[in-house]
Formats: structure tokens, C-alpha cells, sequence
């Protein structure tokens, strides 16, 4: 009854291939629309900061807006990042929803709370820090963005969904030069002058370095604030000409304001835009997943248009695929080394088949203990289980054999109890130290450091129940019914015959 259990209840099974990792250092990301003023971007990050100040567990806090050209994540003024630790003695997941509350308590304000490990793993994956990605792929910035508006309404009421967004392309105002060629010529002016002169007079540039008490700072070319202020003193700009003399901007180019996307990604060599979203607290990865997939299967994407599912969902099915293969791979090898340990192919094929019995025990502490959600972890600890099963295993069948063969005990039902007897204890002093070893685990709980290491225990802990119990009482009987074929029995001495 207990073998049907396991079986029975692996279809409602979640799966999140890595596990909320539970560091006490994290930050939180503030992006509001392109082309947000940075005085409101910058209200946004001080009541934020403010907000996280006055959770008890914060005890340090950073924040900062935008970021430099040169830096490693370049982003614009509409992107604010508050960073901060927490209390090693504080409650971490009363410490995490106190956070949470107030990273939600910003409506209309692109934002989200991270640790900088799955921070860092995410963007790995797929270049986002969402789990689930829904990448469009195209030619055509405006058909990129509605068809992206379209997969968001697809999207809206997938079960499991949580924080659906789009990324943040827009169109924002941009201050256009197009320089007149033959005005231009006009003035000795060659093409490029006129675009060189008035991005250094309204952008700067680098023309070298002063150093002062071991410290560097550039020294830019720039004009007057108040030479720059709006569109009529850009216009007004003076353009050196080779005669030595200047002309107006306005004279040699046409300035104007016009509307320009704030950024254009692009990915092998294509233009592309995501769709992304979280996975909320009462549902796991694969059933998300699962939804997002059937959506997609019903929107007909335009000639030159595709999307893709990237991030953790891929990941973790491509994980699942790589683990299934490396453990049908490891399945033949024990499976040949079961044959060359017995000597036997019957004997080996009839325990091999018992092996999957001794996992009933981990499945069913995945679904009572573990909320019924296989991570990284539980799977390495079925793997564990696989191979104590298997080792038990080998030992009882091998000494039952030694017996028969060494010993000249007569094969029948006294060969099978003394081998059971004499091999109880190797076998109990493997499960037991083991299960020693993984209490302090499964005590200590899902505590920061054990996100991997809990669910593999669980899972290690349950299956030794029952693969001990398969070792000592199954194996033994199955041996005594398939160790020799009813040919070798009949062949058997008189004697022998007797005795079994």
C-alpha cells in the first residue's frame, strides 16, 4: 500500500529548481517610466529609504540613483537602487515581509526586492531577474512593444502569476540635430563638425585628469548651464567655423524634439523585448509555467515575430532533462554492476525493479514535509537514497550467495533468514549513522545556508525509512522466491533439494 502511495502523489508535485536563498544581504530596484524627472525619481528613493529605515531588522542602509556609463549595469536617472543588511539576530522571514510590505506599498513604480545571489543567478539565466521570461523577438521596434502589449493580456489571469510587466521601452523626448550639408559647405563646415562641436557643448567631454592627494578627477569641456537650458539657447549655440569666425547651431543644422525609444536590446544579432513576471507564494514554478505555455500556444505572432520562454522555467526544465539522462545513464551502470556482483541476471533484474521501491519514503516526506515542491536539493537527495538502497542491497544478496556457496547452507527459506540476520546490522548502522548525520538538517529547519541542503534531507531521511524496510523484508523474500530458477532447483542434490 505504502509503494502505491509514492506514485500516487508525484503528479501534484511542484518544482522550483533553486530555492529561495535566504541571505541577509539584499536590495530593492526602483524603476519608474522613462523619462521621469530625476527630482521624482529621487523623491521615490528617499521615502523608500525612509520606509526601509524604519523596519527594526534593517541594520544598514545605502541607496543610490542611476548609474555611470562605465559601470557594469548601466541604467538611466529613471532607475533608483536602495541596498541594506539585517539583523543576524532578527526573525529573517518577518524581517522579509516587513520588506516586502513596503517594496508593495508602491503602486505604478516598477520595483522588486532581491538577494544578489538569485539576483546574480537570474540574470545568468536569462538576463532578467524575473523567473518567468517571455521574450519577443522582431525587426520592428513598434511592433516589438504591441506585441509585447499582447502577451501581457494574454498573460493577465494565468493562475500563479504575480507582478506581470513589460520591459520598460518607451519613448521618450530627445533633442534631435540634423545637420544641413550644404549650409554647412557654406561655412567651410565638413560633416561631423557641426555633431562633434554640439555634443561637447551639451554633453561634455573627457580631455584629461588632475590628481589631487592620490585621487583622480576629469576635466571635461563643457558649456554654461544657461547656455543650455531649453531648446531656443541649443539653437543659439555658437559653431566655430574654420574662418575663424561662429555661426548659430540653428544656422547649419535643424534642432528639434522628437520622440526616441530609451533603449533598443538586442539578442544574437535580433531586436527583442520581455514580458516578464514573478511566481506568487502559493504556487510553484512548473504549474506558472505550465499556463504561461498554453497562452502563448493561442497568440499568432506577425512574419519576423517570435517569442521565446527564457529564465528559471527553461532552466529548470533543461536541469530536469540533464538530470533525467545523467540518471538513466547511472541506472545502466548499477544495473550492469548488479549483474557482475551477483552473477546473475535474474537475480540482478529482479532487484534492480525493487530499487525505485525504496524512494517511496522521500516521496511521500517531499509531499507532507515539504509543501510537495521538489528542488535541487530533493533531487540530489533521491540520488543519495538510490544508491544507499542499492548498496544495502548488495550486501544482503552477496551474503545470502557466500552462504550458499562458501558455507554449503542449502538454498530455502533458513539460508534467507540467516543472511537477513547476519546483514541487519551493517544495515541499520548505515541508516542510522546516516540518518545522525542529516537530524541536525531537518531540526535546524529552512534556516539562511540550508535552503539545499534542508530539502535533501527530508528526502534522504524519509527514503532510508523505507529502503531499510525494502532491504530487510522484501529483498530478502524476493531472493527466496527468484534466487534459482525452478530448472536449478530440480538439478539440485537430494539433499540440498531436503533443505530447501
Amino acid at each position: 500500500m505504502v509503494a502505491l502511495c509514492g506514485p500516487a502523489v508525484v503528479p501534484g508535485f511542484g518544482q522550483d529548481l533553486y530555492p529561495t536563498f535566504k541571505e541577509r544581504d539584499l536590495f530593492a530596484d526602483w524603476a519608474t517610466p522613462p523619462g521621469t524627472a530625476g527630482s521624482e525619481e529621487k523623491r521615490i528613493v528617499i521615502k523608500g529609504s525612509k520606509d526601509f529605515r524604519a523596519v527594526p531588522a534593517v541594520q544598514s542602509f545605502g541607496a543610490h540613483i542611476g548609474q555611470a556609463f562605465l559601470a557594469e549595469e548601466v541604467v538611466g536617472p529613471n532607475f533608483g537602487e536602495s541596498w541594506f543588511s539585517i539583523d543576524k539576530n532578527a526573525d529573517y522571514d518577518k524581517a522579509i515581509g516587513q520588506l516586502e510590505d513596503v517594496v508593495d506599498s508602491y503602486p505604478g513604480v516598477f520595483r522588486e526586492l532581491l538577494t544578489y545571489l538569485r539576483e546574480r543567478i537570474d540574470e545568468v539565466l536569462a538576463a532578467s531577474t524575473e523567473p518567468i521570461v517571455v521574450r519577443i523577438f522582431g525587426d520592428d521596434l513598434k511592433s516589438l512593444r504591441h506585441q509585447a502589449n499582447r502577451v501581457k493580456a494574454a498573460l493577465e489571469d494565468v493562475p500563479g502569476l504575480d507582478e506581470l510587466n513589460t520591459e520598460l521601452q518607451n519613448d521618450v523626448p530627445q533633442v534631435e540635430v540634423k545637420e544641413r550639408l550644404d549650409a554647412g559647405r557654406r561655412y567651410g563646415l565638413k560633416p561631423g563638425d557641426v555633431r562633434r562641436a554640439t555634443s561637447v557643448l551639451v554633453s561634455s567631454e573627457e580631455v584629461g585628469d588632475i590628481f589631487r592627494a592620490g585621487r583622480a578627477y576629469d576635466v571635461h569641456v563643457w558649456s554654461t548651464p544657461k547656455a543650455r537650458r531649453n531648446l531656443t539657447d541649443i539653437r543659439n549655440l555658437p559653431i566655430d567655423t574654420p574662418s575663424g569666425s561662429r555661426v548659430r547651431l540653428s544656422d547649419v543644422a535643424d534642432v528639434r524634439i522628437r520622440p526616441t525609444i530609451n533603449i533598443i536590446k538586442h539578442e544574437d544579432t535580433a531586436r527583442r523585448i520581455d514580458v516578464s513576471a514573478a511566481v506568487s507564494d502559493d504556487s510553484s514554478l512548473s504549474e506558472a509555467v505550465s499556463g504561461v505555455r498554453d497562452r502563448l500556444k493561442d497568440i499568432e505572432f506577425p512574419t519576423g515575430t517570435h517569442a521565446e520562454l527564457k529564465g528559471e522555467a527553461v532552466e529548470s526544465e533543461n536541469a530536469q532533462d540533464r538530470l533525467l539522462l545523467f540518471g538513466l545513464v547511472a541506472a545502466v551502470g548499477i544495473f550492469l554492476l548488479l549483474q557482475a556482483a551477483f552473477g546473475s541476471l535474474r537475480v540482478a533484474t529482479v532487484f534492480f525493479l525493487t530499487l525505485p521501491m525504496a524512494l517511496v519514503g522521500g516521496v511521500l516526506a517531499v509531499y507532507f514535509i515539504n509543501d510537495s515542491i521538489l528542488s535541487l536539493g530533493s533531487f540530489v537527495g533521491f540520488l543519495a537514497v538510490f544508491g544507499i538502497a542499492a548498496r544495502n542491497g548488495i550486501l544482503m544478496i552477496n551474503h545470502c550467495q557466500h552462504l550458499e556457496r562458501d558455507e554449503g547452507v542449502p538454498f530455502g527459506p533458513a539460508l534467507v533468514m540467516r543472511g537477513a540476520e547476519e546483514r541487519l546490522s551493517p544495515i541499520m548502522m548505515t541508516a542510522l549513522a546516516t540518518a545522525l548525520a542529516i537530524v541536525p538538517l531537518i531540526v535546524g529547519g529552512s534556516i539562511p545556508g540550508h535552503e539545499i541542503e534542508h530539502p535533501m534531507a527530508i528526502v534522504i531521511m524519509g527514503g532510508l525509512i523505507t529502503s531499510t524496510l525494502v532491504n530487510l523484508f522484501i529483498v530478502p523474500s524476493l531472493y527466496l522466491r527468484f534466487g534459482k530458477s525452478r530448472r536449478e532447483r530440480r538439478q539440485a542434490p537430494p539433499a540440498q533439494a531436503a533443505g530447501g
